[in-house]
């Protein structure tokens, strides 16, 4: 069986998503061919009572114990950066990115899901109170002791990418090689993304796909591309900052698409996705098996040329 060109978000796996339940997401997805799993060291602390994160990670560390085998079949994917400091602290007392806090959350998250070694760690946010060669030379001798292997950035502005990757060049360490960003296929209006969200470089842009694809080093992670279930749930409703005509216009292509392959608008939002200029690797946050085999499905379909051309000039 193929492996799959997504990834399957662990975020609230040990919280809002029971233990049963997301032990059954796990397993349906490595027995289709999943391998990488997503989490961060501060999931899910706004929905736990101590106020602190680790619950996905921990539920990781419990799921892989209990399935002798199967971490040589997954990739492990966590994030450092945005762990309060103190309950409430959140985004003002944060971990950060300085060298001790980085030190920290490695050990952690290794003891937390019973690991040696961490496939991808994404800076899960920039850290501009700290000095950039500080992070870089501490993700440098993490990989150098095999702690951690791909280095990636999440919700940085890519000038700020550049820098960091020109940085470690000097350095002599391990460069970033992955971006995760919130993308879709619906897009916001410009200028009015931070009022839905918390990172105010968290979005895929045409910059940032022209980056991608023009440095082949670069592999583009997507988050929240279902957008809440938005495309499916008649209570999901879109938010106001893609109340444009674009959208209407997409929408209406995305609906004809999927009715004439006979599948999900999530499915075909997925195979879009993945079948990108740059390609995108969509991270699923499923809560419910038929959530997961939709994703599934649109991961292993293929667009046609035309279909293609109907949803991207629908603007």
């Amino acid at each position: 069986m193929s492996t799959l060109d997504l990834a399957l978000g662990a975020m609230e796996f040990g919280t809002r998503i029971d233990e049963k339940t997301s032990f059954a997401l796990l397993d349906q997805y490595v027995a289709e061919g999943g391998v990488w799993i997503d989490t961060a060291n501060c999931y899910a602390f706004w929905q736990s009572e101590s106020g602190f994160g680790g619950q996905s990670e921990e539920l990781l560390g419990r799921w892989l114990a209990r399935r002798p085998g199967v971490r040589e079949k997954v990739r492990i994917a966590t994030k450092v950066g945005w762990e309060p400091k103190v309950v409430g602290g959140f985004p003002e007392q944060t971990e950060g990115l300085g060298s001790a806090a980085i030190d920290a959350a490695v050990e952690t998250s290794l003891r937390r899901m019973g690991v040696e070694h961490l496939d991808l760690y994404w800076a899960h946010r920039d850290d501009r109170n700290t000095p950039m060669e500080e992070t870089i030379a501490a993700f440098g001798r993490h990989h150098a002791a095999g702690t951690i292997g791909q280095v990636g950035l999440s919700n940085w502005a890519i000038w700020r990418v550049e820098r960091a990757r020109g940085l470690a060049a000097q350095l002599g360490v391990v460069e970033p090689t992955a971006l995760q960003l919130r993308y879709s296929y619906l897009q916001p209006r410009p200028f009015v993304r931070g009022r839905i969200h918390d990172h105010r470089f968290g979005w895929v842009t045409d910059e940032v796909l022209d980056f991608v694809e023009n440095q082949q080093q670069w592999e583009l992670w997507a988050y929240s591309p279902l957008m809440t279930g938005a495309y499916e749930r008649d209570d999901r409703p879109i938010n106001e900052a893609f109340d444009h005509p674009g959208t209407t216009r997409r929408l209406e292509a995305l609906g004809k698409v999927a009715a004439e392959l006979g599948v999900s608008r999530s499915s075909v939002v997925v195979a879009w996705l993945c079948g990108e200029t740059p390609p995108v690797r969509p991270i699923i946050g499923a809560s419910r098996p038929e959530q997961l085999t939709a994703a599934i499905a649109g991961a292993r379909l293929e667009l046609s040329a035309e279909q293609r051309a109907q949803l991207d000039e629908a603007w």
